[in-house]
Order: C-alpha cells, then structure tokens, then sequence
C-alpha cells in the first residue's frame, strides 16, 4: 500500500476503511465487527471514525473487531493507524481530553493515531489546539488534525498554533463529483505537507452507477467505483476513506490502491468530472 508522510515520520496509507453509520443499530453490530475484522485480514491498516458516529457505537464496533484481530494475531497494533474525531461542542480545553478519554475507551487503546476536530464549534480554536498538543505530549493521541475547514479555516488554524505540534491532516469531502477542495485547499495543504483525508470519494455509492464512468472504467477492466476511487487517491497528497461492508466492495476498494491511471485517463475523468474553475463554499454531509 502507497503511504504519506506525516509530520513526525509516521506514515498514513492513502486507502484506508470509514465506519460512518456503523454502530447505529444493535441487530448490526455482530456483521459490523465482522466486516472490520474482514478487512483487517484483507490489508486495510487506516481505519476512521468518530465519537459522533452512532454516538460512540462507531468506536465500539471498532473496538472490539481490533482487539479480536490482535488477540488472532491477524495484526500488530503498531501497523494499524486508528483515527478518531471529537464532537465541536467537546472540543474545549477541558472537553476534548475527557471526550478522548470516552473514545480511547470504546476502542480499548492506549492511543489514537490520529484525533480530529470534526467540524468548527463555538469553542475557540486556541483551546482546541492547546488540548490536542497537551494530549500529544501525553501520548493519548500520535498526530492531531481538523476536519471540514476549508482554505481560511486553515489560515486561521495556523495562527492559532503555538509551540508543540501543528496540525497533521485535514478531512474534507473529495470525490470525482465534488472537487471544490482542489482549487485552493488541496493546494494549500500539498504546500505544507498535510495530507487531505477524502471521506465520501466515491460519492455514498453514487458514482458507482455513473454510466459514463462506468464505459470508461469497463474499456480499463475495473469497476466505476473502483475508477472514481482511484482518481482521488491519484491526486498527490490525497488519502480516501471509503466506508464498506459487504466483502466484495471491501475486495473493489482495496484493490483500486493498486490502480496506475495513465494521462489519457485522468484526462478523461477531467472531461466526465471537470475540475473547479472558481473557488466555492466547502461541501460537507
């Protein structure tokens, strides 16, 4: 699996697994564990979610397949890359320790990889970061990030970061059919060596059933959402988190990691899904 750097050395895989909506109904659970237990066995080591995501439930599911996995020794801990989210109106100086404390206990880890801030809340950016590095420092957590900040969210991030470590990554919405980020925040976070995490890049299945895409994915042998996936992660600095759970879409998106677009592609996908001309406001969902 390709990877990206982060700050301090530790890389990223740009493929990895989302757990949106998991952990939302108890009769799931067991085929929802399963399904991440599946995909630890396949290869997938990036695994996000978050404490919003069924309200814990996401984390729970997790959790337990994680420690299933390394209880088989299907996996080591340290291969794996576990990234989490704390909720806005959490992201306090003293919120956003207590809601990593909730999270590392649902997963049953001594660390996040990586803690996000899932969106912008009412809680000064300052507080927030101050947490983020304090939990760093205590090893509670490898790297810390933002999600959905758009380019002058980051600017003002960046001011708002003192002495300890800066921010890792930052999570957007990216896909063939939403490529706003690539006019001015993609390029803003290449610059400083953030990568952007794609959540949705293949649209919540949507662009699976894209007829134009799917002739040109056929004429590759692949499928549509297998093209669309490997679009986004084709563009540098790019990391996509597809969520799926039926093994053969976890089979599909896997194997799009593998996928090697030539010019002619891209620049047909450039034609089915132009690029941005003008910045807009950041999608979000």
């Amino acid at each position: 699996m390709r990877t990206l750097p982060l700050s301090n050395a530790r890389d990223i895989p740009v493929l990895g697994l989302g757990t949106w909506r998991m952990g939302e109904a108890a009769n799931r659970r067991a085929a929802e564990v399963a399904a991440v237990r599946e995909a630890i066995a396949m290869g997938y080591r990036l695994i996000d979610t978050a404490e919003m995501y069924g309200e814990g439930g996401a984390e729970t599911v997790l959790g337990q397949a994680v420690a299933e996995a390394l209880r088989a020794g299907d996996v080591r801990r340290d291969e794996l890359f576990i990234v989490s989210k704390v909720y806005p109106h959490n992201a306090s100086r003293r919120g956003t320790p207590e809601a990593c404390e909730r999270s590392l206990k649902r997963l049953g880890l001594d660390t996040i990889d990586l803690y996000l801030l899932h969106w912008r809340g009412s809680h000064p950016l300052r507080e927030t970061v101050d947490a983020m590095q304090a939990l760093a420092a205590k090893e509670r957590i490898g790297h810390w990030g933002v999600s959905n900040f758009d380019t002058d969210d980051m600017e003002e991030l960046a001011q708002a970061v003192g002495p300890g470590p800066g921010c890792a990554a930052n999570q957007v919405y990216l896909s063939l059919g939403e490529r706003g980020p690539e006019f001015s925040l993609l390029p803003w976070l290449r610059e400083r060596g953030m990568p952007l995490m794609a959540y949705s890049p293949i649209d919540q299945g949507a662009l699976a059933s894209d007829k134009a895409l799917g002739a040109l994915a056929a004429r590759l042998g692949v499928t549509a959402a297998q093209l669309a996936l490997a679009a986004v992660i084709a563009r540098p600095g790019v990391v996509a988190i597809p969520k799926a759970v039926r093994s053969a879409h976890l089979q599909e998106n896997l194997a799009a990691a593998d996928l090697e677009l030539d010019a002619a592609t891209l620049a047909e996908l450039d034609r089915l899904h132009p690029p941005p001309r003008r910045k807009a406001p950041l999608a979000m969902i």
